[in-house]
Parts: C-alpha cells; sequence; structure tokens
C-alpha cells in the first residue's frame, strides 16, 4: 500500500508544476485571510479502507513566509470521525505550501491527540479564489491516516 500513497502523494504534488497556466499565489497584505472548504477522503492504513470527508480550513497570512490557522474535518461512514487542528502554513514556493500543526479527534466516544504534516498547493484565479489539491499525514494516538483532497477557497 504505501508505494500507491507515494505515488498519489507524488502525482498531487507534481501536477501544478506541469501545468501551463499555473499561476503564482501572492501574499497581499489586503486579503491576509483565506477560507476554503475541502472534499476528498481519509485513508486508514488499520482498517485498509478510505472514508468520505469533508472540510474547512481557514488561514491568516502573517508573512510572505507564514500564515496560521485551524482546520475542521469531518470523515463519514464506518468511521465517524471530527477532526479539529491548529495549523501553520509555511508557503515556500509560489503556491506550494506544507502545513503542520496539532489537534485532537474525536471517534466515537474517544479522544486521541494527533499532529498533521502535510502539503497543498494553491492555485489562484482572479479576485481571490483558490483551487488547491492536497496530502496530509495525520499521526494519532489512535490510528494514523493520510487525508487528501482538493480544498476550493477565496482569500480576503
Amino acid at each position: 500500500m504505501l508505494p500507491k500513497t507515494i505515488a498519489v502523494l507524488l502525482a498531487l504534488l507534481a501536477w501544478p508544476a506541469l501545468a501551463s497556466a499555473q499561476i503564482d499565489v501572492e501574499f497581499e497584505e489586503e486579503r491576509p485571510h483565506h477560507l476554503s472548504i475541502i472534499a476528498g477522503g481519509t485513508y486508514i492504513n488499520a482498517v485498509d479502507d478510505t472514508f468520505f470527508t469533508l472540510g474547512v480550513d481557514y488561514e491568516y497570512r502573517i508573512s510572505p513566509l507564514i500564515g496560521i490557522g485551524a482546520v475542521a474535518e469531518q470523515t463519514f461512514g464506518e468511521v465517524d470521525a471530527t477532526t479539529l487542528l491548529a495549523v501553520t502554513d509555511i508557503h515556500v514556493w509560489k503556491g506550494l505550501a506544507f502545513q503542520i500543526g496539532p489537534g485532537v479527534e474525536f471517534v466515537d466516544s474517544e479522544t486521541f491527540a494527533i499532529g498533521r504534516l502535510g502539503a497543498l498547493y494553491e492555485i489562484e484565479f482572479g479576485e481571490g479564489y483558490t483551487v488547491s489539491p492536497q496530502l496530509h499525514f495525520d499521526l494519532s494516538s489512535g490510528e494514523d491516516a493520510i487525508v487528501f483532497g482538493l480544498a476550493i477557497g477565496r482569500a480576503f
């Protein structure tokens, strides 16, 4: 399963770099806020299954390099989990950013500490609208997971 995961990660990270109409995401002091809706899946290795996931991501850009924010996600299906994270986005090149942060996950009646390591690539389309493929590794005191998806957002 690990080679498949690596292939998905490379495809998600390489796709925007190969796009011929790539648009840089610039830091604009008059638009430091960014809100997006994420739709995708959560793969849990322990059960070897993927579950539908919806979420919301808020970021406040404090500089061209750093943004701070929060993520809330809900995983549906056999695994019903809510994940809440405090994250830092590190914008390293054009639209490429790495996301890291601690959080908590609620699964059934249990609560787990969680840490997120991930990558995303924002492509901006006028007036601050963005599309962003994302891939994250959630390291949990319960079960680790891989969260992937596509976010649609807007800077304001």
